[in-house]
């Protein structure tokens, strides 16, 4: 990506006097915007594109499937903006390879912090991504380049969030991680996420490791404490 001044952030939102306000915060940080009132304006717009800025309700069908169809394609982030504010929607949108959720009404300052918060984060994982390299500890690999996993070479199928669980605990393999270290290294500092959001997150992870082949005891729960990846 380039510097932050020259990245090009699309916002999907049909409601304009919204669109425009935060349109008009971004623009004067720089960022250049394109704008979107529904899916098929932000299927056009989305190439060329640095960050999404989107609303889950719009006129012509649901954000989560264009949300699914990003995450599908690439790593870009997405940054989901939406009235609903209880945690079953929060979860949801998380899970489906949201990068942040803010719930409407906000202040257009916030989504620039927030914006700039997302791309510093993604970034910086990007680079450490690029910078490392493929290990198998246990029959494990972790191909962080292609954000892959696999054990034993039976592939296994990551959402985002549980990527980044996984290759946090192989990071620090034989370390205890605390939830409160897990939400902050998949969502950063400071973002609202329930300790159950990532005991799921775990769940699913654990049974796509077995459904691999990978014994149980491999992604081990420190009770009290949190979870380890054993070396």
């Amino acid at each position: 990506m380039s510097d932050i001044g020259q990245r090009r952030i699309l916002v999907v939102e049909d409601e304009s006097a919204i669109a425009e306000s935060i349109e008009f915060v971004l623009r004067r940080e720089g960022f250049g915007v394109a704008l979107a009132a529904n899916l098929r304006e932000a299927r056009e717009r989305v190439t060329g594109c640095d960050l999404v800025v989107m609303d889950l309700m719009l006129p012509d069908g649901s954000g989560f499937d264009f949300l699914r169809e990003i995450r599908a394609g690439g790593e870009m982030p997405i940054i989901v903006v939406t009235s609903r504010d209880d945690e079953p929607d929060r979860i949801a949108g998380l899970e489906a390879g949201a990068d942040d959720y803010v719930t409407k009404p906000f202040s257009p300052r916030e989504i620039v912090a927030r914006v700039r918060a997302v791309l510093r984060r993604t970034s910086g994982a990007r680079a450490r991504a690029e910078g490392a390299r493929p290990s198998t500890p246990g029959g494990l690999e972790i191909r962080t380049e292609e954000r892959r996993a696999s054990f034993d070479g039976v592939p296994i199928d990551l959402t985002r969030a549980e990527f980044d669980l996984l290759f946090t605990l192989h990071q620090g393999r034989g370390r205890v991680f605390s939830r409160q270290q897990l939400i902050e290294a998949i969502w950063g500092h400071g973002h609202v996420v329930g300790d159950r959001t990532i005991d799921g997150h775990v769940k699913a992870v654990r049974k796509k490791l077995a459904e691999a082949g990978a014994p149980e005891v491999l992604l081990s729960t420190v009770r009290g404490v949190g979870y380890r990846l054993e070396e």
